[in-house]
């Protein structure tokens, strides 16, 4: 049976009104395992009230926004990776409001007055724990409880989702990332963490030393990309998955300047200059390191393919 494609839309006058809306609000950056708790939850009430699922989401993150000035944020999804995500966990409709500072002003009672009820005709609303929303942040669980029954709407707090007694958060998952932890990373996710790019012409020193790599180009500037180091990936290309390894950081054996991201693809030898890949961290090996002549960088490549391959259980 094939899935229903989510209907998205990117303002509130195109939305489609629909019977018994069962309705969740919130960024969903990574839509980890604590999301995916909230949608599992909104799916059961849909089924329960012949209703439909809506999830509404801001675009770009209020962060941006309201905090233009800490531009060190990335995140977890592009709009098209969280986009898939939600498709396949089943939401019937996605909507992705623009974030401006005009919006950001809207106080808790006029985006439930204004949004939820006039425009959704919210049924049901499901949130996350400590959910804030509105003017400052100002709305919270109590308020919404305060309004559902003024507005004729119920709602329901999802606690906080915890794996090994951690609170799982898309903040803590950046964090991860950001010390190269994909293990842990791909924990409270609930999947495998994945960049995608174009392969790009690169110095093709790698070519010289045996190890040929493919220097991908990640479109989407405000996509996190894991910390400097050695990983263990598999990757996606034309539907064919492959494992290799990759590193990230700034070549100091060669002294390159700027930073890249460039994947030896094991048992591969094709010309994919201009094509899209997509790679998945399984597991950083070891940090970036300065090696004294191109004889001990190929050496220590050499053991790396041989640690990928064991993590792959492609060798024991």
């Amino acid at each position: 049976m094939r899935r229903k494609r989510v209907k998205v839309y990117t303002s509130l006058e195109d939305f489609e009104q629909v019977a018994n809306p069962i309705v969740t609000t919130g960024t969903f950056d990574g839509v980890h395992i604590g999301h995916q708790k909230i949608i599992s939850r909104l799916k059961d009430l849909a089924t329960q009230h012949q209703g439909e699922t809506v999830l509404l989401t801001f675009y770009p993150h209020p962060r941006m926004v309201l905090f233009p000035e800490d531009n060190d944020l990335k995140l977890l999804t592009t709009q098209e990776e969280k986009i898939a995500l939600l498709e396949k966990l089943g939401i019937h409709h996605l909507i992705i409001l623009p974030f401006t500072k005009e919006f950001s002003r809207l106080t808790s009672l006029e985006f439930v007055r204004n949004i939820l009820v006039n425009k959704i005709k919210t049924k049901k609303l499901v949130i996350g724990y400590n959910h804030h929303f509105g003017r400052n942040r100002e709305g919270s669980f109590e308020h919404l409880k305060e309004y559902g029954p003024m507005y004729g709407f119920d709602v329901e707090e999802i606690p906080a989702q915890d794996l090994e007694n951690v609170e799982i958060s898309s903040t803590k998952i950046r964090a991860a990332l950001q010390v190269g932890d994909a293990s842990i990373a791909d924990k409270y996710l609930g999947y495998q963490y994945s960049i995608s790019g174009k392969v790009v012409d690169g110095k093709k020193n790698g070519r010289t030393i045996g190890f040929p790599t493919a220097n991908i180009s990640v479109l989407d500037k405000y996509k996190l990309i894991p910390a400097d180091g050695v990983y263990a990936v598999s990757l996606l290309h034309r539907h064919t998955c492959y494992s290799g390894m990759l590193n990230i950081g700034n070549n100091p054996t060669i002294a390159e300047k700027g930073r890249t991201v460039e994947v030896n693809i094991f048992d591969f030898d094709k010309d994919i200059y201009g094509e899209e890949i997509r790679v998945y961290f399984k597991q950083r090996l070891r940090s970036e390191l300065k090696f004294g002549n191109l004889d001990e960088l190929k050496k220590q490549l050499a053991l790396d393919k041989e640690q990928v391959k064991r993590v792959f259980g492609l060798i024991k």
